[in-house]
This record gives structure tokens, sequence and C-alpha cells, in this order.
């Protein structure tokens, strides 16, 4: 194994396109073809999901999504570039599916933070290979 890259995904989403949520759920589905626990790779998808939407529709950039599978692990990153940092908030009961994003990340994930950047910052999860 030595010398050898760990299998990624990196895609670069156009400001304000939700087309690119379903497109990084497809390529991210294609990446963890083999990797994982039962439901693994459906919980992934679903992280993802949340963190891209949010940085589209919660900044006025693109955003860049890199996906690493490691040794024992799965770190996803949606970086944009606005410093504004995320705010986890309690979603109110008569907003459908607003508000539950970072929510999700934090109940699911295995770790999560928020990572500034020179330009912007990186929100990313980890899953681990097999469910706890």
């Amino acid at each position: 194994m030595k010398g050898q890259t760990a299998p990624q995904l990196s895609r670069r989403l156009g400001r304000a396109d939700l087309r690119a949520v379903p497109e990084a759920r497809r390529a991210l589905r294609e990446l963890l073809r083999h990797w994982g626990g039962p439901g693994r790779s459906d919980v992934a998808e679903l992280l993802t999901s949340e963190l891209v939407t949010n940085a589209l529709v919660h900044t006025d950039e693109g955003a860049v999504l890199t996906a690493t599978i490691g040794s024992r692990a799965l770190r996803v990153e949606v970086r944009d570039f606005v410093g504004r940092l995320p705010r986890p908030r309690a979603p109110e009961p008569e907003e459908s599916t607003n508000g539950r994003g970072l929510l999700l990340v934090r109940s699911l994930a295995d770790d999560w933070g928020v990572r500034p950047c020179e330009a912007g910052k990186s929100v990313w999860f980890e899953l681990d290979a097999e469910a706890a």
C-alpha cells in the first residue's frame, strides 16, 4: 500500500447550483461502492447532501467538495469562500425541512467540525467504516 493514494472525490460546485446536490450524491455513491458496513454509505450521502446544500444556499460563492476514504474512516469536507461560521440551530416546528442539516451532521457523524481557511471555511465530518 505504500505509495498509493487514498481513494478521493473532488468536485467544484457552482454558485447556487442546487443541481450539484444530487450530482454530489451520485459521485459519492460511486466512490463508496465497496466501502463501509451496511448503511454507512447512505449516511455519508445524506450528510454530504446537507453540507453541500448549506454551502450553496447560505453563501454567495461556489464550494468545493472533497471526500477521502482513509484506512478506517471516510472524511468529507465542503469548503466555501465565506468566513461566516455556521451555527447549528433547533429547527422551528413549522419549518418543514429548514434548519436540520447541521443537526443531522452532529447526530449521525462520528466526528465533525468547522475549520477556518484563508478564504472561507471548511465544514467536515468523518464516518467510521463500520457502524459503532
